[in-house]
């Protein structure tokens, strides 16, 4: 194992963001594979996570080793320590989700992409030393798509991920007990394709511990067969599931039986994995991006629940036409974005962060304080391009103190799962703390 300290953070501070007293910062934490997007894919679950005072970072480092890193907030130096564990980086799939339980244990899952579950976790609380791979419960453990970990409110975790491949495919679901110290089964199958699709979702637990589902269904690996957007929240921990009215599922959730936040047809450059975060009432925001009927340019769209009824409304306006077709990751000119949501005062914020070959892609921020008026202010958290990353940042941070640390790396990506000639790139914290 390779341990490296540090002397001391790069601290650089900006002005002129969207609010004049928004601050910014970044640190660096070490040298990343690049050559395509595996460390930087939007469904990252978690790239960053903070447990009390102390914040945790993974990526695939410029061999391919799950490397770990931690620092004590708020400018403590990163302590870097590679894992004995190396990831197949050529497949941008295979990203690594990382979380921290309620005792300070280190979670960790990596390298898939309907292969065996790789799950292992730290030998002591704060420990960047991970025990031997082992499985979770030992069911549906060998199709592993897409690992996504989240945190209760009081310290236990939730476990997400795909059964089955691209357009035939199911959701799974684990429960970790901080008592037992053991993963336990909720549901084997909550989404069903049905043996002739699969869900692309995405999820979140709001400060409540209600936990939100939103997905886009996928009819066969050609990702132009996305379609729709539909919605599931849990109010019990992930046993049992409802409608935002309110009204129960009879699981597992189908096609015919999901309730559609918008309806969305087939080729609208719909792309997959949506980003969803709830406000402090558990309102939930939901952003992607689709190309609206009759036009030829793909828009970031930000669909919410206002009252009873889904609304949709478009954020910005680009220019650039795009088509999505074809199998693999693929090299977009935008990033799949991320949608929080803070409150100031009594006033809520909905904040999008992508990146557009618009906007030279960089790493930019844009935001609304009010909805109905659908006023949007854009700004750039950085001005280097990061060629195809996509944001994931920091859920815990974000839902406790208010402040966005986002992962931040240049990296390449290849159509169809090609690599690009990219050298390792550096990976750093950007942080940013709305004005106040």
């Amino acid at each position: 194992m390779l341990f490296v300290r540090f002397a001391g953070p790069l601290l650089l501070l900006w002005a002129g963001l969207a609010s004049p007293r928004a601050t910014l910062a970044q640190t660096p934490v070490g040298l990343g594979w690049a050559r395509n997007n595996v460390n930087g894919a939007v469904f990252r679950k978690n790239s960053v996570v903070t447990h009390q005072r102390d914040q945790f970072t993974a990526y695939y480092d410029s061999v391919g080793y799950v490397t770990l890193a931690k620092r004590r907030l708020p400018a403590g130096p990163w302590q870097v320590q590679r894992t004995p564990y190396h990831g197949n980086v050529k497949d941008a799939h295979n990203v690594i989700s990382l979380m921290v339980d309620g005792a300070g244990y280190v979670h960790l899952s990596f390298d898939h992409h309907n292969t065996l579950l790789r799950y292992c976790r730290g030998l002591a609380p704060g420990s960047l030393e991970m025990g031997p791979l082992q499985p979770m419960t030992g069911q549906q453990e060998q199709k592993v798509s897409y690992p996504e970990f989240h945190r209760f409110p009081g310290g236990d975790l939730l476990f997400l991920y795909r059964d089955g491949g691209s357009g035939n495919g199911n959701l799974v679901l684990n429960r970790y007990s901080l008592k037992t110290r053991q993963w336990t089964r909720l549901h084997s199958v909550l989404i069903d394709g049905e043996g002739q699709r699969n869900a692309y979702w995405q999820a979140c637990i709001d400060a409540r511990g209600t936990v939100h589902v939103a997905w886009v269904w996928r009819e066969s690996p050609d990702v132009a067969s996305n379609h729709d957007l539909a919605y599931a929240r849990s109010r019990d921990g992930g046993r049992t599931w409802q409608k935002s009215t309110g009204e129960p599922y009879a699981l597992p959730i189908t096609e015919r039986t999901a309730e559609y936040a918008c309806r969305i047809p087939q080729r609208s450059e719909l792309i997959n994995q949506t980003s969803i975060a709830a406000d402090a009432a558990g309102q939930p925001y939901i952003a992607t991006y689709w190309r609206p009927a009759g036009t030829q340019v793909p828009q970031y769209q930000l669909v919410c629940l206002a009252g009873k009824e889904w609304k949709t409304m478009q954020v910005g306006q680009r220019t650039t036409p795009f088509s999505l077709s074809g199998t693999g990751t693929k090299k977009i000119p935008i990033a799949r974005p991320q949608v929080l949501v803070g409150e100031q005062r009594g006033h809520r914020t909905v904040y999008v962060v992508f990146r557009d070959v618009e906007r030279q892609d960089r790493a930019s921020l844009t935001q609304c304080t009010d909805l109905a008026a659908n006023r949007w202010t854009t700004t750039d958290l950085i001005t280097s391009p990061l060629g195809s990353w996509e944001p994931s940042y920091d859920t815990e941070r974000w839902l406790k103190h208010g402040v966005l640390s986002l992962f931040v790396q240049r990296t390449g990506q290849g159509d169809g799962e090609t690599l690009e000639a990219l050298p390792p790139q550096p990976v750093r914290i950007v942080e940013w703390r709305p004005g106040r």
